[in-house]
């Protein structure tokens, strides 16, 4: 059922940036009543950078001189942030060709009612998931969380650029970005730092602490949260933004493709499109760029590498990312900054990973093909005779395209690789630890308003009911009071930053790197320690031996 609310124009003046309309958000104090409460104030579709000349260039940031509007025009930031076209998937983020704008370079801003503390509220960015090909802020709800609990923050939603329109490279493409001066690849990414910079310039205008900012992702935003991460330990002291982060049901899984396994999807697309290879570099990419979005993203769908994934471009992305984690560099760089880090997964993450794109044939070459969409093609080659020894079907399996896939993908989006990264910031080469920064969780509980299949569990995105108080639906009286005591409470203490007076650090509850906060299926909270562990660095330990061999290999 979802939250009944109200909403009311609220005019705020911004400064120098001028007056925006956004609303005030309401509901009832309960059933009975006709009285009601405020729960906060929302304003959608606040521009944080200017969108660039033509596609696959990088965003401009908003000029000292932009205002959004005036007292007697003030901007309407009402409604929400644009929507990068995308294919559907569920009823999640459904294909509308009407609703698109490649002007997607907003984001969403949620404020508590009342006058912010001293300093002001502490910032929580969220990043959206949805495999970086699909997704959006305006399908999730922070008005309850505020307005109901004591989980006071600004929080901001940015919209990115996604699948090939944020993350399409090519040796074309790279042409292209060296006549205006600019890095190739990773647009997305790019889209999202510019709206952590926004933030960290202009969120006191909304009651932010500009000095406490949490970034927060779930699923494909938990990566960008990482790779945000790395990018931001890379930068001098006074430009860096993340104080602490949250990484919701992902992690890293492997270094990024190269240019040259990203340029053989670009080549795929082009064919597909019927676009010539032999034209010109920049009559490719006038092609490209007078193609309508809708006939852009139908013909990405029938290529084999259909899934638009970082590259290793070596501007926002470094070659030695995942070598800083063996040899201890991104560790030391966390410590340097004692950057604390809350991560872990679902119970049941397989399931709906297992209906994303499955393979399109029930068999073990199917399944290659399907995951060389995502991951290179040598990472692939090494994982599947280790799952698959002998290349037979495991007796807990039901089938390849489906179960298998699910499972499989799962453990390189979430359960491995987040073990993985766990023991590189613990156990690196540097003897480096910094494994009192990290904690852990497990979600085992589902709530009542959680639409997805009943039968497949607490799976993958099953508990945004948890993390955004219903996110937009009603929790059960009892429903509330565990997901206050398991998550709400100690994350609310988590945001306030780690100089907040708090005797029992945030309450957490968990020590060492195999520690687990974990909510069970009967709603209690309970600290255990990790069954997946020695599997998961398995995994992790064998593709870094292959990725360390293929580096090897490279520089000769």
């Amino acid at each position: 059922m979802a939250m009944e609310t109200t909403r009311r124009p609220l005019l705020k003046s911004l400064a120098h940036r001028g007056v925006v309309q956004g609303v005030t958000i309401s509901t009832r104090k309960n059933r009975d009543s006709r009285e009601s409460q405020d729960l906060c104030h929302f304003f959608g579709g606040v521009r944080y950078a200017l969108p660039p000349s033509q596609r696959w260039r990088r965003a401009r940031p908003l000029p000292a001189s932009f205002v959004y509007g005036s007292r007697d025009a003030p901007g309407q930031c009402d409604g929400g942030a644009g929507l990068c076209p995308q294919p559907g998937f569920l009823s999640i983020a459904p294909e509308n060709e009407a609703a698109w704008n490649e002007d997607c370079f907003q984001c969403n801003v949620w404020v508590p009612t009342g006058e912010p503390p001293r300093g002001g509220w502490p910032v929580f960015m969220f990043i959206h998931g949805g495999w970086l090909q699909f997704g959006s802020p305006n399908t999730f709800n922070a008005a309850a969380l505020l307005g109901e609990t004591d989980f006071k923050c600004v929080v901001v939603m940015p919209a990115y650029r996604l699948n090939l329109f944020g993350f399409l490279y090519s040796a074309e493409l790279g042409q292209d970005a060296a006549t205006a001066g600019e890095t190739v690849g990773n647009h997305g990414f790019w889209d999202q730092r510019l709206a952590m910079e926004w933030t960290k310039e202009n969120i006191a205008l909304f009651g932010g602490n500009l000095d406490n900012i949490t970034i927060s992702g779930y699923s494909a935003g938990a990566n960008s949260v990482f790779h945000q991460l790395a990018y931001d330990l890379r930068q001098p002291d006074d430009k860096a933004i993340i104080r602490q982060a949250c990484i919701w049901s992902n992690g890293p899984a492997v270094q990024p493709k190269k240019p040259t396994e990203s340029q053989i999807q670009f080549n795929q697309l082009l064919s597909a499109l019927g676009i010539p290879s032999a034209l010109s570099a920049s009559e490719k990419i006038t092609r490209l760029r007078s193609t309508p979005a809708k006939q852009l993203l139908d013909a990405a769908k029938t290529i084999e590498v259909h899934q638009f994934r970082p590259t290793t471009d070596t501007g926002f992305i470094l070659p030695t990312l995942f070598e800083s984690l063996d040899n201890g560099e991104f560790a030391r760089r966390l410590l340097a900054r004692n950057v604390r880090l809350i991560l872990g997964e679902c119970r049941d993450e397989r399931f709906l990973y297992g209906v994303w794109y499955p393979p399109t044939t029930d068999s073990l070459d199917g399944l290659r093909t399907r995951l060389i969409a995502d991951y290179p093609e040598h990472i692939v080659d090494t994982l599947l005779p280790l799952y698959y020894p002998g290349g037979r079907l495991p007796s807990d399996c039901e089938d390849w395209a489906s179960d298998a896939w699910g499972r499989i993908y799962a453990d390189m989006q979430v359960y491995q690789m987040q073990r993985g990264l766990i023991h590189a910031l613990t156990f690196n080469s540097g003897g480096v630890d910094a494994s009192h920064l990290l904690h852990r969780y497990r979600i085992e509980f589902r709530a009542q308003c959680v639409s997805l299949p009943a039968e497949w569990g607490v799976t993958h995105s099953s508990d945004y009911a948890v993390w955004f108080w219903g996110n937009g639906e009603v929790l059960t009286p009892a429903e509330k009071k565990i997901v206050h005591e398991a998550f709400i409470g100690p994350l609310s203490r988590f945001v306030q930053g780690p100089n907040a007076v708090q005797l029992d650090g945030f309450g957490w509850g968990t020590s060492g790197y195999q520690g687990v906060r974990t909510l069970t299926k009967d709603g209690k909270v309970e600290i255990r320690g990790d069954a997946k562990w020695d599997e998961g660095v398995g995994v992790w330990k064998v593709l870094s031996e292959v990725r360390n061999e293929a580096e090897s290999r490279s520089r000769l």
